[in-house]
């Protein structure tokens, strides 16, 4: 984790504390008072509601003089007698969910008690925040936990002072009366949210993203036909499997609009965690043979911690007893009503509709597994009445407006790379009060463009459209893609224009893709342009092919062709494309051009190891006039346009403007 922390609303932890144990009074949080306004902006709770510290310590005093509280009841009495972070360390059992709708919030909190590395990052120091009993004078009623928010991690503070009815939390509380972790992290997040009630209705993946910075996936199930087709459901397990065994969250839910329970004893409209994914052995391993029979296992948790699931595999089938002892004692196979339960991974894609993926994105250098290149960009999308200014187009279907939206360009330097791209947008849940507090559908588009694009794009032409992401009102939207060498145009939108928010924008790639925004329009008009000239005309070529190109002197029956397109002092090359005659380039460059007289060259060379073979050319004018629809032209020899012919020819698209912003 970064070293760099931000506080949020600068509250510092270490100096409140020493503050209050030097006055010798609990720590009440100004920024998220024990009132009415910290628990509902709308949906009041059935009654009044006590605000109740775990326990006071004699001789501190439990609130600030004078200090009083609106709307609210605030009790000087302990919720119990020995309280603590932590009973018996921490355990995806510990939560139990209360009167809110956030089962989505205790499911990743389920989710992340499974992994020790981040938990310990989000309740920083832990053993320093514990209650002790031999020196209850260092206790100051004041806890902080880290939230990744928006690309950097920030430290939220708050008193324990836990609001209650009839001496029980009535919100996220543990199964265990004196534990405490869950309920003060769930303060922290509300506190950040703007209150409890911000807190009801919500996804799983959000929490896990703000509790690690994980990188969020969300997959339908019903629309990706995983409970019918076999092989993409064994794909989806080995991938799961993947993520779990590197450290990644997992949740799940049955999408509709209430809480309500299945025959098989799923809860509808329910979030869930995944609490571990196995190849279960039937039978037992004979010495020289394995005949056991595996199943696909996955293992789930109700944040309620009761209902479970009722069909094959729930705690008290028949099914178990196919399994042997040292089989079940490694599965952890408990027998009791506690909320987890396992079940086949063809039931579970039968019966689930959506899984939330949030995978911990490996970019260390020292490790054994795969390390992913990583490129952060934050953005907005702005609105400008001035075109060449707006920043807010809309989704692909606005024609006139996409691209003025934000651009971002990237390379891939590997003849095919697997890239990751997550954009997501601002929490809008501290909105919610004024009516706002709901996603903005949002997705992004991604273009191969010209080799040599520096300046952004102002018309589709030669680029080709090679991605599209869901438009969805989700707070992160998420893409994986394989993509062939060149550069690339990412542009993400609203799928309405004139919508204003802001966003980050996640890249990851095997090598590095040197990620940036594209800013400029055209290229910048300088002192040094009055003395070596200014562009006066852009011009975009792409070259489709090469066909019926002479063979190679040194292999007579194959050629290694490339393309060299020259224009004034600049050159640009394509790759290599092995054993061929017939050559699919689809290179595309852009050309700046100070003297419109010069003509463009486009070369086609065969590669050799010690010196390269010139197999002919096309000389362009690329004037504005030239026709810009797809041409085949006749290779020639060196020199001017009327050269000799020379076996072969090119398919290319020409497009030139005076008018530098056109393309």
């Amino acid at each position: 984790m970064s070293s760099s922390v931000q506080l949020f609303r600068d509250q510092k932890y270490h100096e409140l504390k020493r503050q209050c144990i030097q006055q010798r009074r609990l720590f009440e949080d100004p920024e998220f008072p024990a009132s009415d306004e910290s628990l509902f902006y709308q949906s009041a709770p059935p009654r009044k509601v006590e605000w109740k510290r775990p326990k006071v310590i004699d001789g501190l005093l439990p609130n600030r003089p004078g200090h009083g509280h609106r709307d609210a009841v605030v009790i000087s009495g302990d919720l119990c007698e020995d309280p603590h972070l932590f009973v018996n360390g921490i355990s995806s059992h510990d939560l139990h969910q209360g009167t809110l709708g956030n089962c989505w919030f205790v499911a990743a909190c389920s989710c992340l008690a499974l992994r020790e590395t981040l938990w310990q990052q989000v309740i920083p120091d832990f053993n320093e925040q514990e209650w002790d009993p031999k020196n209850p004078e260092k206790y100051a009623g004041i806890f902080r936990f880290r939230f990744w928010c928006f690309g950097e991690w920030t430290e939220v503070v708050v008193d324990d002072l836990l609001p209650t009815m009839d001496e029980k939390l009535i919100y996220c509380h543990s199964n265990v009366k004196n534990e405490f972790w869950s309920a003060l992290l769930e303060k922290a997040y509300a506190k950040l949210a703007g209150s409890y009630e911000a807190l009801d209705g919500g996804s799983a993946a959000d929490a896990i993203v703000d509790f690690t910075g994980a990188v969020a996936e969300s997959i339908d199930l019903v629309q990706g036909k995983y409970g019918e087709i076999i092989s993409e459901q064994m794909k989806l397990f080995e991938d799961l499997l993947k993520v779990h065994k590197r450290g990644g969250l997992i949740s799940c839910s049955i999408t509709v609009c209430i809480e309500m329970e299945t025959e098989m004893g799923l809860v509808v409209g329910h979030a869930y965690s995944v609490t571990a994914i196995r190849k279960l052995r039937l039978g037992e391993r004979l010495i020289f043979s394995f005949k056991a029979e595996k199943l696909f296992m996955i293992r789930l948790r109700n944040p309620w911690g009761k209902r479970e699931w009722n069909g094959a595999w729930s705690d008290n089938s028949e099914e178990w007893k196919k399994v042997s002892k040292s089989e079940s004692k490694s599965l952890g196979l408990t027998l009791e009503n506690d909320g987890e339960f396992w079940m086949t991974f063809e039931d579970w894609c039968k019966n689930f509709t959506d899984v939330d993926i949030c995978r911990i994105v490996n970019t260390s250098y020292f490790s054994i597994h795969k390390t992913w290149e990583k490129k952060m960009m934050h953005g907005a999308w702005a609105k400008n009445s001035e075109p060449l200014l707006n920043r807010s187009g809309g989704c692909f279907d606005n024609n006139e407006t996409f691209l003025q939206n934000p651009q971002y360009v990237f390379d891939v330097k590997k003849t095919e790379d697997k890239v990751l791209v997550s954009l997501q947008q601002e929490d809008r849940r501290k909105y919610k009060k004024e009516g706002k507090g709901d996603s903005i559908p949002i997705g992004f588009e991604i273009f191969k463009v010209e080799d040599n694009r520096n300046y952004r794009l102002h018309k589709l032409t030669v680029q080709e459209r090679v991605a599209t992401s869901l438009y969805i009102n989700t707070r992160t939207v998420f893409l994986k893609r394989i993509l062939k060498k060149g550069r690339y145009i990412l542009i993400p939108t609203t799928y309405h224009p004139g919508i204003v928010t802001k966003f980050i924008l996640r890249l990851f790639t095997d090598v590095p893709s040197k990620l940036r925004e594209l800013k400029a329009d055209k290229p910048e008009m300088t002192c040094w342009s009055l003395l070596c000239g200014y562009p006066r005309r852009v011009t975009q070529i792409k070259i489709h092919s090469a066909e019926g190109l002479q063979n190679c002197k040194i292999s007579p029956t194959r050629a290694d062709p490339y393309v060299l397109i020259k224009c004034e002092n600049q050159n640009m090359r394509s790759p290599v494309q092995h054993d061929t005659n017939n050559a699919i380039f689809d290179t595309q460059v852009i050309f700046y051009r100070k003297n419109i007289d010069s003509p463009i060259i486009v070369q086609v060379w065969n590669s050799n190891v010690l010196c390269d073979q010139f197999l002919g050319q096309a000389v362009l004018a690329a004037s504005p006039s030239d026709p810009r629809e797809e041409q085949t032209l006749q290779l020639r020899g060196r020199g001017s346009r009327e050269a000799e012919e020379v076996p072969g020819h090119i398919t290319v698209k020409v497009f030139s403007s005076d008018d530098l912003l056109e393309l």
